[in-house]
Parts: structure tokens; sequence; C-alpha cells
């Protein structure tokens, strides 16, 4: 199935922090009726209500068979209730109330994704790549994910602080923060002109506005004859997905973007490029690093694989998946579940491997500290990564 996008008018199709759908099932358009079908369980449960040596309801059975479903799946895949599902549609409006750091399992660890910018977990110093080892003095494994997730954002909802104990990846040192939840306001884009005459984006996350703010900064610099541009997706967890096809698209006149493969038929798809694209013939070079992942790997291997850019910086975090929303019967909840896997134009899956930049850039652990958080002109001076990246288009004139 084809999907011309277009730069700006396009279907909203995603809702979570990480590549996503929303997917109205047919078993959710129709009447529900209650399953029989499941005689062990209730049994289960009622037995253990009746003869368990201490009292424990019914709610509390439930969730815990619920949670027990969800341990069985991915690390992406989980139940929202009203607070975390409205937390999510705020996100992708630029606002996060929380902690703001992106988790998964990688070998078998708890580990960081990437802290939000001007979170709390980025103002404490958490790096992508990090690995929790303890939430508030306990020990915490990869197969209590679920329960560690429940804490963190229970004491998010009492605005409560919470300390997580972690070991730096690079160095292999642990260490320890103090964590007060607070309101995020999530700057999705930042754009400047560099010397040159060569354009900087930097790219935060992928909202509902971001492809409009990117054409928005290249059509005020269509008077300028620019010598490059340099697309910053490093930290860059993820988000819309049709944030990231609809933005490919702004660079791209033709091919493939990504497609979409799943049990569901609505999850296969193949999204491909429009004829019309912004800034053509100028030289393009994307950064990326560990913590580039999701939608920024999308959008990645869609310019690497058609050629249209160069990609600078370190291996991707390697997340290949695709996230839907699906809406519950109780009203303000919804599962997240993930339905797909993605390949890029080439075919290839990312998945647990990340994309490989064109130009690799080593950096010591010194240098892997001081990347830049915000777009500042006196940051980028200093910026390893971005001074290679100016030095590159320089040579290409």
């Amino acid at each position: 199935m084809k999907s011309l996008i277009r730069y700006i008018s396009c279907i909203v199709i995603g809702l979570t922090l990480g590549l996503s759908l929303t997917l109205f099932g047919k078993s959710h358009s129709q009447e529900y009726s209650f399953r029989t079908h499941y005689p062990l369980l209730l049994e289960v449960m009622d037995s253990i209500q009746t003869y368990y040596v201490d009292p424990i309801s019914e709610d509390e059975l439930m969730r815990a068979a619920i949670e027990g479903v969800f341990n069985k799946l991915d690390s992406y895949s989980g139940l929202l209730d009203k607070q975390d599902f409205q937390n999510m549609r705020d996100s992708n409006n630029g606002e996060y109330f929380g902690f703001g750091i992106e988790i998964a399992i990688e070998d078998d660890k708890i580990t960081i994704i990437t802290p939000f910018a001007h979170s709390p977990a980025a103002q404490a110093g958490i790096k992508p790549g990090d690995q929790i080892i303890s939430l508030n003095k306990q020990a915490v494994t990869s197969d209590k994910l679920n329960t560690l997730l429940g804490e963190m954002k229970q004491h998010s909802k009492d605005k409560k602080a919470i300390e997580i104990m972690l070991t730096r990846a690079s160095t292999q040192k642990t260490y320890s923060v103090t964590l007060k939840p607070s309101t995020i306001k999530i700057t999705s884009v930042k754009a400047q002109l560099l010397d040159n005459k060569i354009g900087y984006i930097r790219l935060y996350n992928f909202q509902e506005n971001s492809t409009q703010e990117i054409v928005t900064h290249l059509f005020n610099w269509q008077a300028i004859s620019l010598n490059g541009i340099i697309l910053d997706l490093r930290n860059n967890p993820g988000g819309l997905l049709d944030q990231a096809v609809s933005i490919a698209d702004v660079f791209l006149d033709k091919g493939r973007i990504v497609s979409t493969q799943g049990r569901y038929f609505d999850a296969n798809s193949d999204y491909y490029a429009s004829s019309k694209s912004m800034h053509k013939s100028v030289p393009l070079l994307v950064i990326i690093n560990k913590g580039s992942a999701s939608a920024s790997e999308v959008l990645a291997a869609a310019l690497q694989d058609n050629q249209r850019a160069k990609l600078l910086g370190q291996t991707s975090y390697g997340k290949g998946t695709v996230q839907s929303l699906i809406p519950t019967l109780i009203e303000g909840h919804a599962i997240k579940l993930t339905i797909a896997n993605y390949t890029t134009p080439k075919g290839k899956n990312i998945n647990k491997k990340g994309i490989e930049p064109d130009i690799k850039i080593a950096l010591d652990n010194n240098e892997v500290d001081q990347q830049i958080s915000m777009v500042t002109k006196s940051d980028l001076k200093q910026d390893k990564l971005v001074s290679t990246a100016i030095a590159w288009i320089n040579n290409q004139k």
C-alpha cells in the first residue's frame, strides 16, 4: 500500500513517544461480549481470594494478571491509565510531567534510551546507555521492568522524588541521582544559520508540529544560497511516525521512506516520498548517536538509503518496532502494543542493531559527557561532531 506524503498536510497516525500508530480494532468497534472461556484464571483468582493467608482484592489480582501478560511481551508494550495517556498526549504537544527518561531493555539490562532535553534526568547528568541497577535503594532487574515503571509513575503522580543508582555504560562506574518530577517544556526544533551559510537544525523529538517548524526554517533560508544543512538527531528518542515520514519527504523527491510489517492488516504499509522537496541540491549531513532511536532512525535511514544525506557520529540505538495505541472499554485508558516491525528503504531491519553512520566519529568519555543539549553558538563552537560536520560540508565545495 503506497502512501503519498506531503510536507505539512498529513494524516496523524501516531500518539506515543516511540514509533506509533493508533488502531481501532474490530473488537472495539462492535458491542463487547464477555468472554467465558478462561475458567482456569477465574478459578485461580477465586481460590486465592478464598484461601490465601492474607486478604487480597479482586482488583489487585486482576492488575497482577495484566502485569503478568505484559511481562511476557516486549518492554515497549503496556497498559496506560488515564494519567499515562494524558501525559503522552501532552508530550506530543510539547509538555511532559515526570522525570524525563525513556527506558527499555537492552542486553537484559534496564537501559536509558535517552533523557529528554532540559528534564530532571538530563540535568542530573544521566546519559543514553546508562543502566539502572536500583530504584529507591531496591535492586531492579529486567524481568521487573513493569514494576519499576509502575513505581516511577506513582512517585511522579504523587510528586515525590526518586533515588536511582545507575552504571555509566562507557566507564562501568556506578553513580546515584535523586530526581524530582517536574513539568518539562519539550522543545521540538531549534535552528540557526552558522558561518559560511550552513543551516543547523536540532530536532529534539517528533511532535505534532515538528514538520511545520522545520519547513518554516527551511523556507526562511530559501533566499540564501546555502552551502549545506546539518540535521542533528542526537539523543532524540523518537515520537510520532507521521512526523518522521513527512520530514523525510521534505528532503526527498522520490523513493521509499519506510516499510512496516505486522500480523494486523493495517500494520503493513509502504511510505513513499512525493515529488516535491526543499533545498534538494544542498549537501545534507545528519548527526546521530546512541540516543538516536525510533522515529529518529526512520528519518536517518530514509535519508541515508536514498543517498540524500550522509550520517555522521555513532551507531544509533536500534529500535525497529512500531507501537499502537488501542483504546480500552475503560474510558481514558489505552493499551500500548507492539504491532509491527519496520525496515529501511533498502529492506534492513535495524532492531537491536542500530544504523551505522557513513562517517564514524569516536568520542572519549569526556566528549560524550559534553555533547550539547541546547542550541547556542558557544556550544556549537566546542562541539566536536558539529565542527566535523561543518568541515565536511566546507570540503564539498
